[in-house]
């Protein structure tokens, strides 16, 4: 009996704990249904659709994943998949659906954030009054203003509250000033004349009955009988200037009237192809365009092969058991992969300065000239394809010198028996078994340098610039540089997201093409067989 008892108990603790853990989930997700909600509703009311879309996709799974028992084994893996979803899945998302759309400067803004803001804008139409105001203030932070008409009439304004006129000595209004203003008034405190016109939430405040005769503060000496100047009317779509009847008709994002006027902020609207046609057509972007895009091909190319050639040969030197301080040397020539890059680029900018540099000065003294490394288009490229090759060879020293040690001693014996010379040995057996390990890993780095912005940037921003270019192009420009450049320091152009991810696009597919043809003609994708 006692043994049955036991069991039971344990069945009913067991159920229990059960029952409590379901409770406790489904109480947790009830609360995060509820703030997502919230949150989704938020985000519609600002316009953030593809967010709400996310974050909807992200609110289901999770519900899926705690609240279905088949997919309940998920829920380890729920957060991180939330995270894959809003900070990989989305970006990439989000970047294609920018570049369909003209979102920069001007633009940044969503369709629902822009009209309110264009609605702030006042002006007095002709008929309107103007006052000088002096400003009170009330313990609880409410407003009041006493305001006085080019006729020297007096009058009190309140938020909310009829304007009525007013005179100093009146109930509750103090004793007039040597300027006629009222040195009190019952309830509030007079306010430096300064300090209220540096409040920046004063002119926001309308004074009297809303629909009847508002005043708002114009300047620090003026406040006006203000209307609202730009009427919005959401069946048209349009915006009615007040004070001279033009109409603003919205063109892909921007509100534009008959006479080529347009209302600031835009917003963000979608624009088609019209980024990826002006990449290809438009003549400021395509001048210089092939030229970039030829040394951006030489670049990685030079790179790839310099560095390689310069860490194998270092590899299969030290691979020799003979070689006198192998250790130490080996180690010595590790430092440039040690050093973050971007201390190393910003060394080699300062080393080979035209004027104040180490090496400039150095050749100077030896043979009387020093290249112009940073003037000249050819000796730039040369510039940063030495320190390329400074930062890259131990990557591949190091990747070389692993696979030679895999490369079975037989294979060269069976060939020296056979009369092979060192130079066959290299290229028939070495070179061929190395590139079986080491190919990936050159076509990682042609993709890496295909797109080695912080180089190009930080080492001489891309100069020398291109003479006639009518963008900020430079001769050592690559790609995504002068994407940079056309997007974010376009003098007077401002930031250009929608342009910077079309060709954004333009260059995965590019760098995709280039891996997929390397891929198959290295045949990297093969089987090898276990014997190799």
């Amino acid at each position: 009996m006692n043994k049955t008892s036991r069991g039971q108990s344990k069945s009913r603790l067991a159920t229990e704990d059960s029952l409590a853990s379901k409770l406790i989930r489904i109480l947790l997700i009830v609360l995060f249904d509820v703030g997502s909600v919230w949150f989704i509703q938020s985000a519609l009311s600002l316009g953030f659709d593809q967010l709400v879309i996310v974050f909807a996709v992200i609110a289901v799974m999770l519900n899926l994943i705690f609240l279905l028992p088949r997919a309940y084994p998920f829920r380890w893996m729920a957060v991180g998949l939330s995270f894959l979803i809003l900070f990989t899945v989305y970006p990439i998302i989000f970047t294609i659906y920018v570049a369909f759309t003209n979102y920069g400067d001007g633009h940044l803004l969503t369709k629902e954030q822009a009209i309110p803001i264009i609605q702030k804008a006042t002006y007095l139409p002709e008929e309107g009054k103007s006052y000088s105001w002096t400003a009170f203030k009330a313990d609880s932070g409410e407003y009041a203003l006493w305001l006085v008409n080019p006729e020297g009439e007096s009058f009190l304004a309140k938020p909310g509250v009829e304007i009525v006129p007013a005179m100093p000595g009146d109930p509750g209004i103090g004793e007039a000033d040597s300027k006629g203003i009222p040195t009190s008034i019952e309830g509030y405190k007079r306010l430096n004349t300064l300090l209220a016109a540096a409040d920046k939430e004063l002119p926001k405040i309308k004074f009297g009955l809303e629909g009847d005769q508002t005043i708002q503060i114009r300047s620090p000496s003026e406040a006006a009988e203000l209307e609202i100047l730009y009427i919005y009317d959401p069946d048209t779509d349009t915006f009615t200037d007040q004070s001279n009847g033009d109409i603003y008709y919205n063109a892909s994002g921007t509100w534009t009237a008959r006479n080529g006027k347009i209302l600031k902020p835009g917003f963000r609207a979608f624009v088609g192809w019209k980024n990826f046609i002006d990449f290809s057509t438009s003549p400021a972007i395509r001048g210089p365009l092939v030229q970039i895009l030829t040394w951006n091909f030489i670049f990685p190319t030079f790179s790839v092969l310099s560095t390689f050639a310069l860490g194998l040969a270092i590899a299969i030197m030290f691979n020799d058991r003979d070689f006198p301080l192998k250790k130490l040397i080996r180690s010595l020539l590790l430092i440039p992969y040690t050093i973050p890059g971007l201390i190393s680029i910003i060394m080699w900018r300062g080393l080979l300065n035209s004027e104040f540099g180490v090496i400039n000065r150095f050749l100077e003294g030896l043979i009387g000239w020093a290249p112009p490394w940073m003037t000249e288009s050819f000796w730039a490229k040369v510039a940063i394809l030495l320190v390329n090759l400074w930062l890259g060879y131990p990557y591949f020293m190091l990747i070389s010198s692993g696979a030679l040690q895999s490369i079975p001693a037989d294979i060269y014996e069976a060939a020296t028996i056979d009369g092979a010379t060192s130079w066959q040995k290299f290229r028939d057996i070495t070179l061929p078994l190395l590139l079986v390990a080491v190919g990936p890993l050159l076509i990682a780095s042609y993709v890496f340098n295909f797109n080695n912005f912080n180089l190009i940037y930080l080492f001489i921003g891309g100069g020398p610039p291109i003479v006639g270019a009518s963008t900020q192009a430079g001769h050592t420009d690559i790609l995504i540089s002068y994407v940079y450049k056309l997007a974010f320091e376009s003098g007077g152009r401002g930031v250009q997201y929608g342009l910077a991810s079309a060709i954004s696009i333009i260059v995965f597919f590019i760098v995709g093409t280039i891996t997929l043809l390397q891929y198959r003609f290295t045949n990297m994708w093969e089987e090898v067989s276990e014997n190799v």
